[in-house]
């Protein structure tokens, strides 16, 4: 595991130093710290040129804390004004979109100085729960109150936005992550939940974190958590160079990528339960584009007064009301969960032109990880007119299939990515999508100049991010017709492609 290799081990002692510590009672809330381990941490310690991280990350003013990919590279040193910085080059995965730029993280502590406009919100997420301990632990020597922080310290500073609660180390011990397992030091505070966060001597950032919003009723939701799913030293090359944003796609298909002129209106759910307030842009949304929503659950009998904890889901349905899609499910979760009554997103438009009908629907209310009580239901209708996209016609040749993709070509799609089947294999599944309608050529001729079997190596990161559910299943799609249509791939004449004998039935969906 690489943490074994990268890490200095800290030889833990069998019973942890809490000498001074003070156990409130009744509570078992510990108030003060210290481990008995020699050594110290800040945010960057041997952070350096050619580090490249991975971590699934989720922050609560981030869609509302669904989770992301975060994957960032230390190309090197870049000069800003007087100042030297931490030249980061990133990406990021956030349900079907692929956000591809830069960030400039300091020195004295790596959090996000400037960033790409296309990774507002995400650098924002990043200093506020990746970064976030830079306000205690810096590697500014000199300073005695944010430079390095010993373990053995009873406090590293008090949190004044949370009632004055000390952050202090708590214990020490293993920790287990997707990236490798390593000994570390919990930090962590009191705040009605335990929060905390596990750091491990001489690595940069904490290697994971689960901490909660400071509330003084109901249930806490999560403030931010994350994992580190991966760790490289010394990556020399680039390992985005092949990856493509989806902005591009945005900008091809000539999709507004700021709001304004909202259109706005409450609803009753039909249960009479609460009001919907919405807001919707742009006022006439674009095939294949996004539409941002800004949802806010409120109180029927009070028009001030939001409904906090809500399970809810963003159902696309016909004129029956019988579901066509839910936004929930697109991003790989059961439903979505709200906590304080207000939400933001952005949804991606899949449907065609002409009325959609999008219902906001309402599972419940209460605690996040428990089954909502289904008194406070129902779900309130919003009729949205989608306008038809010339560029998608142009692009795409058509809105992508709906129909299901057999199991055994994603099977092959991720067997491809890493290397244990060849090209051809993999063509064939193209094939047969092709043969099958479930992926549309488009109606103009494919280009010849650059067309090649050689596939370019960001279509095997695309197939192996979405065999492993990172991406759905039309943006892997429309990213094989664009290449198709542009000429980058040539695919032959289609014939259905054996199935393989080894494949029982119920591989096939």
């Amino acid at each position: 595991m690489f943490f074994m290799n990268l890490f200095v081990i800290i030889f833990l002692i069998a019973v942890l130093g809490f000498g001074t510590s003070n156990i409130a009672f009744g509570q078992g809330v510990q108030t003060s710290g210290g481990v008995d381990v020699d050594g110290s941490w800040y945010l960057g310690e041997g952070l350096q040129k050619g580090d490249y991280f991975e971590y699934s990350l989720c922050e609560l003013d981030l869609n509302d804390c669904a989770p992301v990919k975060l994957k960032f590279w230390i190309k090197g040193d870049i000069q800003y004004e007087s100042e030297t910085l931490w030249d980061a080059k990133v990406v990021v995965i956030d349900g079907n979109k692929i956000v591809k730029g830069s960030m400039t993280l300091g020195k004295t502590a790596p959090e996000p100085i400037n960033f790409d406009e296309n990774l507002h919100d995400y650098a924002i997420a990043f200093k506020s729960s990746l970064s976030w301990l830079s306000a205690f632990a810096t590697g500014n020597v000199h300073d005695l109150i944010h430079g390095p922080k010993e373990f053995r310290d009873t406090a590293w500073g008090k949190i004044g936005a949370i009632g004055g609660a000390q952050l202090i180390t708590k214990r020490a011990e293993s920790v287990t992550t997707p990236a490798g397992t390593a000994d570390s030091v919990v930090v962590g505070w009191y705040s009605g939940n335990n929060n905390e966060i596990w750091v491990v001597d001489d690595f940069p950032f904490p290697v994971k974190a689960l901490t909660y919003a400071w509330v003084t009723t109901g249930v806490a939701p999560i403030m931010y958590q994350y994992t580190l799913l991966d760790y490289q030293e010394n990556v020399l090359d680039d390992p985005f160079v092949d990856v493509e944003s989806t902005a591009l796609k945005a900008e091809l298909l000539g999709c507004d990528t700021t709001f304004h002129d909202y259109v706005s209106g409450r609803v009753a759910t039909n249960t009479f339960s609460m009001m919907i307030q919405y807001n919707y842009s742009p006022e006439y949304p674009l095939e294949g584009c996004d539409i941002d929503w800004k949802i806010n659950f409120m109180n029927k009998y009070n028009d001030v007064e939001f409904i906090d904890q809500v399970h809810y889901d963003i159902w696309v349905v016909d004129e029956s009301g019988n579901r066509l899609r839910s936004y929930a499910q697109d991003i790989g979760r059961a439903d979505l969960f709200n906590g304080f009554g207000q939400v933001h997103l952005l949804l991606p438009i899949k449907e065609k032109a002409g009325i959609t009908r999008y219902a906001i629907f309402i599972h419940g209310t209460g605690p996040e990880y428990e089954v909502p009580d289904s008194k406070i239901g129902g779900y309130a209708i919003i009729e949205v007119p989608i306008v038809e996209n010339p560029h998608l016609n142009e692009l795409n040749g058509d809105v992508v299939s709906t129909s299901k993709i057999p199991t055994w070509i994603k099977n092959n799609a991720g067997w491809w990515a890493d290397g244990s089947i060849g090209d051809s294999d993999f063509v064939q599944g193209i094939q047969f999508l092709i043969k099958e309608g479930i992926m549309k050529i488009p109606s103009t001729t494919p280009g010849s100049s650059s067309g090649t079997n050689e596939i370019p190596t960001w279509i095997k990161n695309n197939a192996g991010w979405w065999a492993d559910g990172s991406i759905d299943d039309d943006s892997f799609v429309q990213g094989i017709q664009f290449l198709i249509k542009e000429g980058i791939m040539k695919i032959p004449s289609t014939t259905q492609p054996k199935s393989p004998s080894y494949q029982p039935e119920s591989l096939f969906d």
